[in-house]
């Protein structure tokens, strides 16, 4: 027998013991996983080639984009945490081969999250000044005339990207990632080139970045409701079960939701507040914070595909009664989510000088970015994945009190608190942020592995 031959049966067997079980086969999961990753990989190049092209427009515009986009994942989380919750339901009725089920808590996704887009968009545009005020008030006049442009031109956004949202989370629910994929890659390839001709071309800065979010969420809302009812041949959701909500079937969608929004309301509200402990630092720490973020999430791609996967494989898994299942994979994705961030910090660091220039940094900076890049990818390697990928699968089961709980508590009791000892009182700058955000994740890790290992987690009930 060949080398090659005895490699891939070696390969074969590693993938079947652990990634296949009674109702998923490693081939399935993996169909599942590829059109994710490329997902995210589009997703978090296209937001380094936007900050690259907003970088142009000066530091301003950038420390502007920065703040806002603080305050716009906060509201962001509210209606995508809800979609999550779709996703979980739509995961549980199709490991349970309920058809007409999938269909509904499909149509109970697209309602609950296009009615959350709206109020949550009309509290952002109405109270736009006293919140920028509170929040970003130590910020120079320039970077606030910016930031408040973005703010109202973003909320103006949010019902386009609340229905992609609903529609990909249902379609990852049933396993159809392909579909989820081709929605999202429309939308933000769009997006970017708006943002090329806008910004670059007619240098229209952080207007320019307005106009191209808006055109391109709305189109690719569009696309999403075209395709889930001209096409779609797996939720086969009617426009009726959309128009007239099921309130039964809203109730299970927001029994995972509302909790997860509570968390990440809670969790990106504490994300705002050491962004506020950042403006007060200055624009060059406002800029370090942007450009390591950036880089930060670029090391993150594989480790939020698996994120996001685990949760239909084990939503699947408790629908269709196959707990061991459930147990084993999820010890998998947290091997596996651990040794993706080895391979993309030695894949990043080699090349860290021609990615950093993209964001045309102040040299005064470049050391800084250098420093807290390096030890937050080495706390990644152990961290992430308890932190993360342990949450989203309870979550997947149904246990999301808990997870959002233990969330909150852990960001606002060590993110923060321990952000503002370090990075104010200690004064470590913005080091000391980041390091306090990777003892969270060691926190919340931790609680979070202590719940997996008992059974209180597989003990509720949602379909």
């Amino acid at each position: 027998m060949q080398p090659f031959e005895l490699k891939f049966k070696r390969s074969h067997r590693i993938l079947d013991k652990y990634f296949s079980g009674s109702n998923i086969h490693y081939r399935q999961m993996i169909a599942l996983f590829v059109p994710i990753l490329i997902d995210q990989i589009f997703i978090m190049g296209l937001n380094l080639i936007n900050t690259a092209m907003i970088s142009s427009a000066g530091v301003a515009a950038v420390s502007a984009v920065n703040m806002i986009d603080s305050i716009n994942i906060f509201l962001l989380s509210v209606f995508i945490a809800v979609a999550t919750g779709g996703t979980v339901v739509v995961a549980q009725y199709k490991g349970r081969e309920d058809e007409r089920g999938v269909s509904e808590a499909s149509a109970g996704a697209v309602s609950s999250v296009s009615l959350l887009a709206i109020a949550v968009a009309l509290f952002g545009i109405i109270f736009h000044a006293p919140l920028l005020n509170i929040l970003f008030g130590s910020a120079e006049a320039d970077v606030m005339n910016l930031a408040r442009t973005y703010l109202i031109g973003s909320c103006t956004s949010f019902l386009g990207i609340a229905i992609v949202e609903a529609v990909c989370g249902a379609l990852r629910g049933v396993g159809s990632t392909r579909a989820s994929l081709m929605l999202s890659l429309i939308m933000n390839v769009i997006y970017v080139l708006l943002n090329f001709v806008f910004i670059n071309g007619l240098h229209m800065g952080v207007f320019g970045m307005t106009l191209s979010v808006n055109i391109a969420r709305y189109l690719g809302a569009a696309c999403a409701i075209y395709y889930l009812f001209k096409m779609d041949v797996n939720l086969k959701v009617q426009l009726r079960e959309i128009l007239i909500i099921k309130f039964s079937m809203l109730k299970r969608v927001l029994f995972i939701g509302i909790p997860f929004a509570a968390e990440q309301m809670f969790f990106n509200g504490g994300k705002i507040l050491t962004q506020i402990f950042i403006v007060g630092m200055g624009t060059y720490a406002i800029a370090t914070n942007a450009i390591c973020s950036s880089l930060a999430g670029v090391m993150q791609i594989p480790a939020n595909a698996l994120s996001l996967t685990i949760i239909t494989v084990v939503g699947q898994c408790i629908g269709s009664g196959h707990i061991q299942d459930a147990r084993k994979f999820t010890k998998s994705f947290l091997m596996l989510s651990s040794l993706s961030f080895v391979v993309m910090g030695l894949l990043i660091f080699p090349f860290f000088n021609p990615l950093i220039s993209i964001f045309n940094p102040p040299a005064e900076i470049v050391d800084d970015i250098f420093l807290v890049l390096f030890i937050n990818t080495i706390a990644q390697v152990p961290l992430w994945a308890i932190a993360f990928i342990t949450p989203s699968s309870l979550r997947a089961a149904g246990d999301s009190k808990f997870t959002s709980l233990v969330s909150m508590l852990s960001m606002w009791l060590f993110r923060v608190v321990l952000g503002y000892v370090l990075g104010i009182t200690l004064g470590w700058g913005i080091l000391g942020i980041w390091i306090a955000m990777d003892c969270e994740w060691a926190v919340r890790g931790l609680i979070f592995m202590k719940r997996f290992r008992g059974k209180k987690w597989l003990q509720h009930r949602v379909i």
